[in-house]
């Protein structure tokens, strides 16, 4: 082990509201929300009607026919974000040793969307027991493997060394990072392109949500259907996204004059081995997350100055969680700012973990943290200081960001100025 530090220099962000990291930025710090009725395909049959979407066309932001034809939408998503990631970094991959650049996407979904549409595409509808594979696309078996997102993306920035998919579900994004960032500091890789994609708004991921009962019925107000923390909400907003980030070891950043958003002080990720989507109401599990990650990053809970909260707006998932801010951060829980952005972008699976990095670096690029939106009527176990509404000026130095996914899997990391860090 090397013990190199990690430092973002790209980002790239496709989100709803608006394709590109600038977009993304201005709606956050608006409290603008990006939650409507579903468009995709009809949602009446459903219990839960609206979903946060992208207005996506991929031959505008790049991508030919073939590639186009060839990738599921999620992969499509991917390679738009890596690309603004990489251009955004101003790193030249072309001069570097492609065996010493690789890529890391976390995905929960895989080619959810591309599945769904080929199997009605061969079953015609659903109408034919026995399927008629010549109506498939032509690469139907890359949907079947999620490691094609990754290998998309290598190809894209020409990327030929360490390349992974890491699934845990939406805890994905935060995980496939964690591990990029590894992979750096012991010297396996100098440079990543890291993130996660997922495009799961599709009939088959509605109804799976429905038969739960995850998701909200607040289908009469889109725009204000994800209300985390806030004691009316009743479910999530499903959503769809990537976030892609270039990571570098930092004194080779600096040596280039890189532009440097944040080092990846410390991350942990931990199981509740407890149940496939039940929480303990403790947030044992996340709080311990979190005190590895404030260990890594040789940090102790008064220097965080902001909290992105997993915030996915289901009862059991916010009182969970703040219950895990209270353990790991004792009496600073009270005074730390805390939001969710899946208020406005809705959760993307295991994109979000991904796209609320991306949340936490521009808020301790601008000095504003992204506010909760749609959090009305507070809900008296869910006592913190959730920045309600609209964003607020506030200097951060050192970000938490957490998430929380099915199967137990509880994820942190800690953000901070190369300064800051006690590393």
């Amino acid at each position: 082990m090397t013990g190199r530090r990690v430092v973002i220099t790209g980002i790239g962000v496709t989100a709803p509201g608006g394709v590109g990291t600038k977009n993304f930025w201005h709606l956050l710090s608006e409290g603008r929300t990006a939650t409507r009725r579903i468009s995709f395909f009809d949602p009446s049959p459903f219990r839960s009607q609206v979903a946060a979407e992208i207005d996506f066309d991929p031959g505008l932001h790049g991508l030919s026919p073939q590639e186009v034809r060839r990738m599921d939408r999620a992969a499509q998503l991917a390679v738009v974000t890596a690309r603004e990631a990489v251009e955004d970094s101003g790193v030249e991959l072309g001069d570097a040793d492609p065996h010493r650049v690789g890529v890391t996407i976390g995905s929960a979904v895989g080619a959810t969307t591309g599945l769904d549409w080929e199997y009605r595409a061969v079953s015609d509808g659903g109408r034919l027991d026995l399927v008629d594979h010549a109506y498939a696309v032509p690469h139907l078996y890359n949907y079947f493997v999620p490691s094609s997102f990754s290998a998309e993306v290598a190809w894209a920035v020409g990327a030929e060394g360490p390349n992974t998919v890491v699934s845990t579900g939406c805890t994905s994004g935060l995980d496939a990072v964690g591990y990029a960032t590894e992979l750096i500091r012991e010297g396996t890789a100098d440079v990543m392109v890291a993130g996660a994609t997922d495009a799961p708004i599709s009939p088959i991921t509605v109804a799976c949500f429905d038969a739960i009962k995850a998701t909200t019925p607040r289908n009469d107000d889109p725009e204000h259907a994800s209300r985390p923390f806030d004691g009316t909400r009743n479910g999530f907003v499903l959503g769809e996204g990537s976030a892609v980030f270039v990571l570098e070891e930092l004194e080779s950043a600096r040596r280039r004059g890189a532009h440097v958003y944040a080092e990846i002080a410390g991350y942990a990720s931990r199981c509740n081995a407890f149940h496939m989507t039940g929480l303990r109401p403790d947030g044992r599990e996340m709080a311990e997350a979190i005190r590895v990650a404030l260990d890594e990053a040789r940090l102790a809970p008064e220097d965080i100055d902001y909290v992105n909260a997993h915030g996915s707006g289901t009862k059991q998932n916010d009182r969970h969680e703040t219950a895990a801010f209270k353990k790991s951060l004792g009496e600073h829980a009270y005074a730390v700012p805390v939001s969710s952005i899946k208020s406005m972008v809705g959760h993307s699976l295991g994109a979000i973990g991904s796209i609320e990095i991306a949340a936490c670096a521009l808020a301790m690029e601008y000095g504003v943290v992204p506010p909760t939106a749609n959090l009305h009527t507070p809900d008296p176990e869910c006592d913190l200081d959730y920045v309600p509404l609209t964003a607020r000026d506030w200097k951060t130095d050192a970000v938490l960001s957490v998430g929380s996914g099915f199967g137990g899997f509880q994820s942190a990391m800690v953000l901070a100025r190369p300064e800051r860090s006690g590393a």
